[in-house]
């Protein structure tokens, strides 16, 4: 039996797009969305099995645009998502709470808040029944760090969202989890970092190294997989034992 759509938001790159290729190794279909890097979504989507992967454009602090997504998704490859991923998001220039600048703190909830609250929400009415909705926030927010309090912050509320969502959506058997890494090697990650800076990531964990985005596509593959049948409601922490 072949397995329903998935839907990938923010999958043109780093993390999104290894999730978009680990799901359709697995034999997922997969709609996934960018925001302006056109090009690089559909390379990514010529670059698996014919007609197994399509781009969308989607803003994702606008409901009606996460709509449309679900929408042309489920008539192009015929069937409802049985899987939604909430990977969009942004990061802005670490800085101290006395020194953060508001209008950053605002683009930052505005993407990861608002766009994540577009994604679920949406992902809870158009879900298939025994279907699965994973979100990507992040393990700093169990682990502070200086600088990088606002940006914690709205991955903390996502994480509050997907644990609220778990409880409404178990009479329909669709699981929903969320997925927070340490530092990975992304576009995200290495924004305002010098090589000073990424060093310090990777000395947090054990390993001395900072993780890969195909280390966290394959946690996100598992969960949405019959084999993590009795995981539900969790943060899972792929973090190379940032504890």
């Amino acid at each position: 039996m072949s397995k329903p759509l998935a839907i990938v938001f923010g999958g043109s790159r780093g993390i999104g797009a290894a999730c978009v290729r680990a799901l359709t190794d697995d034999g997922f279909s997969a709609a996934f969305t960018y925001v302006s890097s056109a090009d690089a979504a559909h390379a990514l989507a010529a670059s698996l099995a014919p007609n197994v992967a399509r781009a969308y454009q989607a803003d994702v602090g606008d409901p009606e645009s996460i709509a449309k997504v679900f929408k042309a998704a489920s008539e192009d490859f015929g069937s409802g998502p049985g899987l939604v991923v909430a990977n969009a998001g942004i990061n802005t220039l670490p800085g101290p709470m006395a020194q953060f600048p508001a209008t950053d703190f605002r683009r930052l909830v505005e993407i990861n808040i608002v766009g994540a609250f577009n994604i679920l929400s949406e992902a809870a009415r158009q879900v298939i029944d025994g279907g699965s909705i994973i979100a990507l926030t992040t393990s700093l927010v169990r682990h502070a760090a200086p600088g990088l309090g606002p940006y914690s912050a709205t991955k903390a509320a996502v994480e509050s969202m997907v644990r609220s969502m778990a409880k409404e959506l178990a009479g329909r058997r669709i699981r929903v989890n969320a997925v927070a890494p340490g530092p990975v090697d992304t576009d995200l990650f290495r924004f305002g970092k010098n090589d000073e800076a990424k060093a310090r990531s990777a000395a947090m964990s054990p390993f001395n190294r900072i993780g890969t985005p195909d280390e966290i596509a394959a946690v996100v593959r598992f969960l949405a997989s019959n084999q993590s049948s009795w995981i539900h409601g969790q943060i899972i922490q792929p973090n190379g034992g940032l504890v």
